[in-house]
């Protein structure tokens, strides 16, 4: 996301959770430190870098923090940190996946193995679509991951769209029907992670197949370009953003928005379902 728009959208994302009666906390590491909440100074910065902040994995962590540098935090990296604060609630626009082509180039995204490890919620609207999204669910069925879809149906969300042409395993329609999910994972004590996709709102998603065109023509790009790695999904998501008239930046804000406001109402009702937990019996 461009300078001001990624800017622009951290902030309102803060107020949208704030508005929805949970504290945001946005994560990143600033000169080598890790950061959880950022002010909007940080947040200035940080959007101004761009690309140039370095995208940082799990693995990336002490790299960029031994070398002091700032990193914009993947998924994997994000709920690592959230986990070790005792945020159990985390939004993001997609998760990433298994890439195309991965029988022969085995690029798969370690959020799927961090889910695996993590026991962090995460708010997104499903797979980006530029990924395999079948392959995706099935190693994230492997990696013991709950995949629910936030909706009256079990279709699970392609980011872009509504529909991806596969399913969740269930699918939870309130934030007071999650927060229960979550709390039962946690009793459990899994310590596995749980997969919210949450279908972009009707108005602001694209037309399947002018994004799935944009999608094919992109990922052939990367292939004949030899772009692979951590490099793979800027280079196709801003790829797409370009073929479709940066139709898909719009989108990419709205769903992200979406995401924020129910992850935020997700956060309160577990707070209130843990409260009452505690609370001693009369």
């Amino acid at each position: 996301m461009p300078y001001p728009q990624n800017y622009e959208t951290a902030i309102e994302v803060e107020k949208i959770i704030r508005d929805n009666g949970a504290t945001p906390a946005t994560i990143a590491i600033m000169d080598g430190q890790i950061n959880i909440g950022l002010s909007d100074e940080q947040i200035n910065q940080l959007a101004q870098l761009g690309r140039d902040a370095v995208k940082t994995s799990r693995r990336d962590l002490a790299v960029v923090m031994a070398k002091k540098q700032t990193g914009a935090t993947t998924v994997s990296a994000t709920m690592l940190l959230a986990h070790r604060a005792g945020i159990s609630i985390f939004a993001t626009g997609g998760i990433g996946g298994v890439h195309r082509g991965y029988d022969s180039t085995l690029d798969a995204s370690a959020d799927l193995t961090e889910l695996g490890r993590t026991p962090v919620a995460v708010v997104c609207a499903g797979v980006k679509s530029i990924l395999d999204i079948g392959k995706t669910l099935e190693l994230l069925e492997t990696e013991g991951v709950t995949v629910a879809t936030y909706g009256r149906t079990t279709d699970f969300p392609a980011f872009f769209t509504r529909t991806s042409g596969f399913h969740s395993m269930v699918n939870v329609e309130s934030p007071k029907e999650a927060a229960a999910m979550i709390a039962a994972n946690h009793a459990v004590n899994l310590q596995s992670g749980i997969v919210f996709g949450v279908p972009i709102a009707e108005a602001d998603a694209m037309d399947e197949r002018l994004v799935g065109e944009a999608i094919d023509l992109a990922v052939k790009e990367s292939f004949e370009l030899n772009i692979a790695g951590k490099e793979s999904t800027p280079f196709l998501l801003k790829r797409v953003n370009e073929l479709t008239g940066g139709n898909s930046l719009k989108s990419n804000i709205a769903l992200v928005k979406q995401n924020a406001g129910v992850a935020a109402r997700i956060a309160k009702s577990l707070s209130e379902l843990v409260r009452n937990l505690t609370l001693p019996q009369k």
